[in-house]
């Protein structure tokens, strides 16, 4: 019998693989279009997400889509779930035992999808998804083609709300899934464009390899140098936040 979203669903709703189902509120499904050309894939659900039942809405989940609107992507054309539907406690990272009992549910969604792209966020999702010695320090932002279908992984979004020197780094990282979308993908949307809007929890005051893109932020103009690999220089005219 042919798999379908509804029986991938209700199955996935009642599982009891492990013991992350005896301290879950909500099993974490997923949430996006279904026919997605582009799949995002977490680790697993945090505090909110296991309150709301949906990937993604916490601080992690409004940076993500910041990212998005940074390369123009909408959120509501990708799809995104988690290698584990339900909360680790105290969000710790997923045991491999909770990994092995979901990621069945996370190959059907694929299955079902059938993404040109998938982008994995943070390291346990690359190291479930890419493979298991993947290093995301120094792999991100690198592409790998598994059965037809070209991944990368980027640092988690609660990464770099921890850590933002990683900013810079990401920045490039999406840039080049920006150009992997506008190569492959026939219907998303992903425009190449001069000026990005760029919320203040994205700001980013540094100087990167190769010559960007224009880059403002909100609140307060500022103005930041480029240097290109043969010492040329652009520069980046913007808003800078007040604050976080």
């Amino acid at each position: 019998m042919a798999d379908s979203w509804e029986r991938l669903k209700q199955e996935c709703g009642v599982c009891r693989g492990c013991a992350l189902a005896d301290t879950r509120t909500h099993v974490v499904f997923g949430d996006g279009c279904k026919t997605a050309e582009i799949m995002l894939i977490g680790e697993g659900p945090g505090q909110h997400e296991d309150e709301q039942g949906i990937p993604f809405v916490g601080r992690a989940g409004q940076l993500l889509d910041d990212m998005l609107e940074i390369i123009h992507l909408d959120r509501a054309k990708v799809y995104i779930a988690n290698v584990v539907k339900c909360r680790p406690p105290q969000n710790r990272d997923p045991l491999n035992v909770e990994q092995d009992a979901c990621i069945g549910y996370l190959r059907r969604q694929a299955a079902l999808i059938k993404p040109k792209i998938i982008v994995c966020l943070g390291r346990i999702a690359a190291k479930a998804i890419i493979k298991e010695d993947f290093k995301i320090t120094q792999e991100h932002g690198q592409w790998f083609q598994r059965g037809g279908v070209q991944m990368t992984a980027i640092y988690h979004p609660a990464a770099l709300l921890r850590d933002e020197q990683k900013r810079p780094e990401t920045f490039l990282d999406l840039k080049s899934i920006q150009a992997k979308v506008r190569e492959l993908c026939e219907y998303t949307e992903c425009k190449k464009v001069r000026e990005l809007t760029f919320p203040h929890l994205f700001h980013f005051r540094f100087q990167f390899s190769g010559c960007g893109d224009y880059v403002p932020v909100q609140h307060k103009v500022f103005h930041a140098g480029i240097q290109g690999g043969d010492g040329d220089h652009c520069h980046a005219h913007g808003i800078e936040p007040a604050g976080d």
